[in-house]
This record gives C-alpha cells, sequence and structure tokens, in this order.
C-alpha cells in the first residue's frame, strides 16, 4: 500500500468517525465534518444548482440532514459519497421545487472555498473562467474529482453513469480545459 492510499484509508477512518459521531449529536463533530468537506459539499451543490445563494442553502441543508437523518448512515461504503449523495439529493430536491438553471457567475465561483492556498487570485479566476465553459456533466465530474478527492468508480455510482463515462468525460473536460488555459478555445 503506497502513502496516498494510506492517507486516503485514514481519511475515509477520520472522516466516517466525524459522520457517525456528528449524527448521534456531537456538534464538534459536526465542526470537523463540515471543515473537512464544505468544498466538496458546496461544489457539488454549485454544479447542480448553478446558484450560488442555493448552494450555500443546501450546503447547510446537507449538515443539518447529517444532524437528523444520519443515522441512516452505514459505515460500509465511503463517508464522502454518502454525504455528496445527500447534497445531490437536496440539490435536485430544490431545482424541482423550483424549476429553473442559470449560468454561473464569477462569484458564485469565487465562492468555492479554496483552502489549499495554491493558486493566486488571478490563477483560480482563469480556472473558474475555463471551468464555467465546460458542459455541465463535464464541471461536475472535474469539481468532484478535485474538490472531494473521489475516485472516477466512486463518481459514476454517484452520478448514476457507466465508469468509463465518467472517465471519458472527464479526460474530455481536462483537454479542454489545457486548450482554454492555453488559449485554444476548443469546444
Amino acid at each position: 500500500m503506497d502513502v496516498s492510499e494510506k492517507t486516503l484509508r485514514t481519511d475515509r477512518a477520520a472522516l466516517d468517525e466525524l459522520l457517525v459521531r456528528a449524527a448521534a449529536g456531537s456538534r464538534e463533530a459536526l465542526a470537523g465534518l463540515y471543515s473537512a468537506t464544505r468544498g466538496a459539499v458546496y461544489a457539488m451543490a454549485l454544479s447542480v444548482l448553478k446558484n450560488a445563494e442555493d448552494a450555500r442553502d443546501v450546503t447547510q441543508d446537507t449538515y443539518v440532514q447529517v444532524l437528523t437523518a444520519g443515522g441512516q448512515y452505514r459505515s460500509q461504503g465511503s463517508p464522502m459519497a454518502w454525504l455528496l449523495t445527500v447534497t445531490r439529493n437536496l440539490a435536485g430536491m430544490r431545482l424541482r421545487r423550483q424549476s429553473r438553471q442559470t449560468g454561473l457567475t464569477d462569484e458564485e465561483w469565487d465562492a468555492i472555498p479554496d483552502g489549499s492556498g495554491l493558486f493566486a487570485a488571478e490563477d483560480r479566476a482563469l480556472i473558474q473562467e475555463a471551468l464555467a465553459r465546460l458542459r455541465d456533466d463535464e464541471r461536475q465530474i472535474v469539481l468532484l474529482h478535485a474538490t472531494s478527492g473521489l475516485k472516477h468508480r466512486e463518481i459514476a455510482a454517484l452520478l448514476d453513469m457507466p465508469t468509463a463515462t465518467v472517465l471519458s468525460k472527464y479526460h474530455r473536460a481536462l483537454k479542454k480545459l489545457r486548450a482554454q488555459l492555453e488559449g485554444d478555445d476548443v469546444r
């Protein structure tokens, strides 16, 4: 087992423990879970809703759901996949309720938490602009992989797509991103 596999197992175990404790009512565990997963949860909500305010509401609703229905979680799979499934379902319900879809603005993309500090503001704006040009399904796959660390097979299960389709869309999206960032606007 290499270092990244060991880290992933440790992270999964830590998230699993936080999720179980939060579902049991621990506010401290909920705060830890929120801190560790809010970027991925928000990205999932934003990729479905395409509205920053609605995505923030669904992000909050996701953690409320952990408190109220977290007892349904079983420590068998990926805690992140379970959390993102809850988020996707809540976002889908909100979208159906509102029956609307709008485009993303730069301000909405800026709301995605960037705890990494890897990118300067100008670079981040450029990446966000390139992401906004991707098709919805491509953007969703890229964001889920980049922000949550989910494997492609986990994303496939979450989005109810074949793994080969997720891989194809992911690689096509990366090719588009690379072309856009290098100045060759390919669609």
